[in-house]
């Protein structure tokens, strides 16, 4: 059984949310106009929808987290559900407990869903095969793996300012692909929705064996890959999944891949700009791209709580209750 078989119920429809692998054009479609209704609710002046009250969400974060602990935890609180935020730096994992054990112990505490994020690739999954029947699992980031609601807010900031013709776009992810889950999950979900022109450009060193199979265009000089594109999605370069000499300098590295004004120049007038987070200024961006207009990176932020807020109320909704389980 695959990722993807089990994130959906006997219906077809979101039961877990763990990769975008296996996913329909439908459901990230589904997700996306979800999320845009959703857009709305922090120009209220209450910001707090009833749709998961009563349900109880468990932030699991296993790595460290900014952007997708604070986003997720916040859509869950807009969605008017309780939050429990595991502190795994001080938990029982810290004294030897198993992922497992973690699990069935908050899993006691009667949540109704779990978020998580973990070094281990295949964790959320193996999470997911292990939980009662209506408790819903979200993948935040799962080693190499897959970041699939990154994806998404991704996809959402993307038709926001390109429309829904996803077949027309020129996209470009630059950098780390070997190391990143937010590049798998960009392409995957680029795919499915039909961008017929994903390119991705790096050094072949970091470049991941399987790149041949996953339906882009190879490019390892900078300004080749950026000619002509609506889109750029600039990736983080990852020391600490590296091992072994995989770049030269840093800013060696800056010469050859960061993102300058002037190189922009080549991509399409009104290309946007685009970055997961956290960003290396002066390494794989300049500030000059980072602060300028056609940057959309705080965009990204903004639109991943509502992103996050339609994947917890789709995937909560598809649950049976408890009630139900027995």
């Amino acid at each position: 059984m695959n990722p993807a078989s089990i994130q959906l119920d006997a219906q077809g429809r979101l039961k877990h949310f763990l990769t975008i692998e296996g996913l329909k054009r439908q459901h990230l479609i589904d997700i996306l106009d979800t999320a845009e209704s959703l857009t709305g609710v922090a120009e209220r002046r209450v910001k707090k929808l009833p749709t998961l009250r009563g349900k109880t969400v468990a932030n699991l974060f296993f790595e460290s987290s900014t952007r997708t602990r604070t986003t997720f935890e916040l859509a869950a609180k807009r969605l008017s559900a309780d939050v429990l935020t595991v502190n795994i730096a001080t938990s029982s994992t810290s004294k030897g407990e198993t992922l497992l054990d973690t699990v069935r112990n908050i899993e006691a505490m009667q949540c109704d869903m779990f978020v998580v994020r973990h070094a281990a690739s295949g964790a959320a999954e193996f999470i997911a095969r292990h939980v009662r029947p209506h408790i819903a699992v979200l993948n935040a980031g799962d080693g190499r793996h897959a970041h699939p609601t990154q994806a998404m807010l991704d996809m959402l900031t993307i038709r926001r300012h390109k429309g829904p013709a996803f077949q027309d776009l020129r996209v470009a992810i630059v950098g780390d692909i070997l190391h990143s889950r937010v590049a798998r999950s960009d392409i995957h979900a680029l795919n499915v929705l039909g961008c017929a022109n994903v390119r991705v450009v790096a050094p072949r060193t970091l470049l991941p064996p399987e790149v041949g199979t996953l339906g882009v265009q190879v490019f390892h000089d900078l300004d080749q890959g950026l000619r002509d594109v609506d889109v750029v999605i600039m990736l983080r370069l990852q020391r600490e999944r590296m091992s072994g000499a995989l770049l030269p300098s840093a800013q060696e590295y800056y010469q050859q891949y960061g993102l300058t004004e002037e190189r922009l120049a080549v991509a399409r007038p009104d290309a946007i700009v685009m970055h997961p987070g956290p960003i290396n200024r002066g390494v794989e961006m300049a500030s000059a791209v980072v602060d300028g207009p056609r940057s959309v990176i705080l965009e990204q932020v903004t639109n991943g709580i509502a992103v996050r807020m339609a994947v917890m109320s789709i995937t909560l909704g598809n649950q049976s209750s408890p009630a139900e389980d027995a």
